[in-house]
């Protein structure tokens, strides 16, 4: 499955980096200072409880109408990737990170006010520490900043790969991955890839790292990582404290899915491709990083219970189903737990499949341009699986989006960012051959008997709990880079090193430091922090096993499906509008009934393929 970043507006001229950015400018006539297109509110406001709220009045204002237009600039240029429009997003990208910056470090003076109200002190909060990338205060250094951030999204966007020596784009790229089983073409794809696309970033992400820390820094953290861990709720340390807890609380049961698959890749492809210890060779795995392994089910399946008796991209093309047709089901879940039909709008508007004439990001995410109904996704959909289970993810951003639109325009987004993420996941996870039946996909009488609980696990497994390394280790690399403990000289080496400590992952071909694998990665020179993908996949059990309790679900957990429960529809709704103006806990709670983030229900659902693994595992050398 395809991961998704949203692109949340309210954090667009925040965090114009996040979502925009693009290319050379240097080939573009001079641009007119952003502060003459946009200039900021001109009035000072004393430092007592009522400036400050006059102050957060006027910086909303502002905000929500910039992020309109800056929006409408990172659309064009994710959809119609050329120089005019590269110089565009980077032109509002620069006014935002201006603008968040000045802001920032305004906000930061307030918050030290005394008798402040809760949502002003929180507001104050979240405008300060809400960049994702912040300039220092330098004259030119937000244009220099955003024009890096543009050229390296671009250069993602525009990268192609290898296979038997033609030239084929990422999105093609990526499908096969998933599909080829010939290990000399997949290294091809794998190599070419890497080296086309991350190697050319490497300079311009070090210069763009030193621009973001020393912005961080005049905002008072310690680096740009510290920043992005700030805006949990709760200390930077106390964040990382969470982070590893959960990790340590899910590893037994990934170390035994890593142990099965490496076995039956070595009974595939035998010892001289892949030893029956050690790491698994990354390009055999079925995806492009190695994040997710599903697409290797058939390798893996148990004989017997292994065929579940369906493939979801076979029911589409046999139903004749294209990629509208699929997001007209996704829709329809949404629309069965009592949430209004997607606008007129979103079918105009929306990029559902890879446009033939030019180049654009396929990366999937759901947009809103107007911070009110302007809801898209941007997506280079193919009839597949991967893509089915991604349009329900990316549809749950979108219904984020317009359920919170009420609230002011610091609170629109999510209780955290991996709220966000995990809200279509957990949607995604009702994809169960009951719901499949209920949509008219699977006919009844082949919906997989009790006997076949393994296969559909494991196969689940392969997505959800081979993701959760890789969900973690990529933020870790880059806390590591902005806080110096990863040196420039050490980049990809640090990045190769961190895949095997926690994926038991490595490369099919030599790597050295002329390559830089991390930028092979979308959410890396897209400068999409990722720690919200790994809270996501905990998440996700969580609010799907409060959503089974909730409409009174009494068989397996993993066979649940609450399609159609208006009562599930109308808790999760009462969640979402809260947006970010509570603590993450409130809206935990309002939801599951607790406060804390936990594995346990992830670890449940999960509990008869984890006994069935270790048994699978038995006297065998696992770990690498």
């Amino acid at each position: 499955m395809k991961f998704a970043a949203s692109v949340s507006l309210a954090a667009l001229a925040l965090a114009a980096c996040a979502s925009t950015s693009a290319a050379p400018v240097a080939a573009a006539a001079p641009a007119p200072s952003p502060e003459a297109a946009l200039s900021p509110a001109q009035t000072e406001y004393p430092m007592t409880p009522d400036g400050a709220r006059a102050f957060i009045a006027a910086v909303e204002k502002e905000l929500f109408e910039l992020s309109v237009i800056g929006g409408r600039a990172a659309w064009v240029n994710a959809t119609y990737i050329n120089d005019d429009t590269d110089a565009l997003a980077a032109y509002f990208g620069t006014i935002g990170t201006e603008k968040g910056v000045k802001y920032a470090t305004e906000a930061a003076k307030y918050a030290q006010v005394p008798g402040l109200d809760f949502d002003t002190g929180r507001k104050l909060n979240i405008l300060r520490g809400a960049l994702v990338l912040a300039a220092p205060r330098t004259p030119g250094a937000a244009a220099e900043l955003n024009t890096l951030a543009t050229k390296l999204q671009s250069t993602y966007g525009k990268g192609r790969a290898r296979h038997n020596g033609k030239v084929i784009t990422g999105d093609d790229a990526e499908a096969l991955m998933g599909t080829l089983r010939n290990p000399a073409e997949l290294a091809e794809i794998w190599q070419s890839w890497h080296e086309n696309v991350g190697r050319p970033m490497r300079q311009d992400y070090q210069r763009l790292v030193e621009l973001a820390n020393a912005g961080a820094k005049d905002l008072g953290y310690a680096d740009s990582g510290a920043m992005w861990r700030s805006q949990y709720d709760m200390t930077p340390e106390e964040f990382s404290a969470m982070y590893d807890r959960l990790w340590a609380e899910t590893k037994p049961l990934y170390d035994q899915l890593h142990c099965y698959t490496r076995t039956k890749l070595n009974q595939k492809y035998g010892n001289a491709i892949q030893p029956a210890s050690g790491p698994i060779r990354a390009d055999l795995l079925g995806n492009m990083w190695a994040q997710e392994w599903g697409n290797i089910y058939d390798v893996v399946a148990p004989k017997g219970s292994g065929d579940v008796g369906y493939d979801i991209g076979a029911l589409l093309e046999a139903k004749k189903k294209d990629p509208v047709a699929m997001v007209k089901i996704g829709e329809g879940f949404y629309s069965s737990l009592g949430f209004a039909p997607l606008p007129e709008s979103f079918w105009q508007r929306s990029q559902i499949t890879r446009p033939r004439d030019r180049d654009v990001i396929c990366h999937a995410s759901a947009w809103d341009l107007d911070n009110k109904n302007d809801l898209r996704i941007k997506m280079c959909t193919k009839v597949n699986a991967d893509d089915f289970v991604t349009i329900h993810h990316e549809l749950g951003h979108n219904y984020y989006q317009r359920a919170y639109n009420q609230q002011p325009y610091l609170y629109l987004n999510g209780a955290n960012d991996g709220f966000h993420e995990a809200i279509g996941d957990f949607i995604a996870l009702s994809i169960t051959p009951e719901y499949l039946v209920q949509i008219g996909l699977l006919d009844r009488s082949k919906v997989p008997s009790a006997d076949k609980d393994t296969g559909l696990l494991l196969r689940q497994a392969m997505d959800k709990v081979a993701f959760l390394p890789f969900g973690l280790l990529v933020d870790k690399w880059r806390w590591g880079v902005f806080d110096g403990s990863i040196t420039p000289a050490n980049y990809n080496q640090a990045w190769v090193d961190l895949k095997r400590q926690y994926q038991g992952i490595t490369p099919p071909v030599a790597r050295s430091e002329s390559d830089f694998d991390p930028g092979a990665k979308f959410h890396i020179p897209g400068n999409t922090p990722y720690a919200r993908y790994f809270l996501a996949r905990i998440l996700q059990f969580q609010f799907y096993k409060a959503a089974c309790d909730m409409s009174g679900w009494k068989g397996p957990l993993h066979r649940c499906s609450f399609y159609g429960n208006k009562q599930v529809g109308e808790r999760l709704n009462a969640m979402l509008s809260m947006g970010l103006s509570k603590p993450w806990p409130d809206a935990l709670q309002a939801f599951t009934g607790s406060r804390d983030m936990s594995a346990k229900p992830m670890l449940e659902y999960f509990a008869p393929l984890q006994a069935w693994l270790e048994k699978q595992n038995a006297g065998k050398q696992c770990g690498w």
